[in-house]
C-alpha cells in the first residue's frame, strides 16, 4: 500500500505537526504500507489562488502542466491522509484551494450526463485527521456535520473514494485534551492499518 499524507499547517511546532509526526511513524512500521509521501502545502509554497484567464481555462485544469506533479502523487497514492486543523468549521483555505485546483474534472471525475459523474479516482481509501478547539462534537451538534459531509460527500465520494475515515479531535488547546492518548491512537491505527 502507497501512503500519500497532505499536510495543511503553517507552523511545524503545531498539534497537527505533531500528528503528521505519528502518521509518518506509524505507517513506517506497518509491513502493509510500502511507501509513504508528505506533501505539506504550506512548506511546498502551494498557490491555492485559482485563476482563470484568456491563457488558463477551468475546462483545461486537468491538464494543466504546473499541477502535474501534483496528480501524479494522487494517482500513485491507494490511501489518502489528510492533516489539518478545522478552522471556522471547515479546513484551512491552503487545502481548499489545493482540492479546487487538483480535483479537477477529466482528473478526478467525469461527467457523465447523469446526476452524478463517474468517479476517476475509484479503489482509494482517504483519511481525515483534524484538530479543533472546540468540543469534538462541535461539528455534529452545531454545524450540522458540516466538515464531514464536505469531505466526504461533497468531495471524496463525488470522485469515487468510498472508503472514508475521520479522526476529529477536539478541545485541543486546552490542557484537559489528552493529547498524549490521541497522538497514540493515531500512531497505533496507522502502525495495523490495511487498505
Amino acid at each position: 500500500m502507497k501512503v500519500l499524507i497532505i499536510y495543511t499547517h503553517p507552523n511545524h511546532q503545531s498539534l497537527s505537526y505533531a500528528f503528521l509526526q505519528e502518521v509518518i511513524r506509524g505507517s513506517t512500521e506497518n509491513t502493509a504500507i510500502e511507501d509513504v509521501r508528505v506533501l505539506d502545502l504550506y512548506e511546498e509554497g502551494f498557490n491555492p489562488v485559482l485563476v482563470f484567464n484568456d491563457n488558463k481555462r477551468r475546462r483545461d485544469m486537468h491538464r494543466d502542466p504546473d499541477f502535474a506533479r501534483y496528480r501524479e502523487q494522487l494517482l500513485w497514492a491507494d490511501k489518502i491522509v489528510f492533516v489539518y486543523p478545522i478552522w471556522w468549521g471547515r479546513p484551512p483555505a491552503m487545502l481548499m484551494g489545493y482540492i479546487d485546483q487538483m480535483f479537477a474534472s477529466g482528473f478526478a471525475y467525469k461527467d457523465t450526463g447523469k446526476m452524478l459523474p463517474e468517479g476517476l479516482l475509484k479503489g482509494k481509501s482517504a483519511i481525515c485527521i483534524s484538530v479543533m478547539k472546540g468540543p469534538t462534537n462541535y461539528p455534529l451538534l452545531w454545524l450540522n456535520n458540516a466538515h464531514k459531509v464536505l469531505m466526504r460527500k461533497a468531495l471524496l465520494n463525488y470522485v469515487g473514494i468510498k472508503k472514508v475515515k475521520f479522526f476529529e479531535f477536539g478541545m485541543m488547546e486546552s490542557p484537559k485534551g489528552k493529547h498524549k492518548e490521541k497522538l497514540n491512537k493515531i500512531y497505533r491505527y496507522f502502525q495495523t492499518v490495511a487498505h
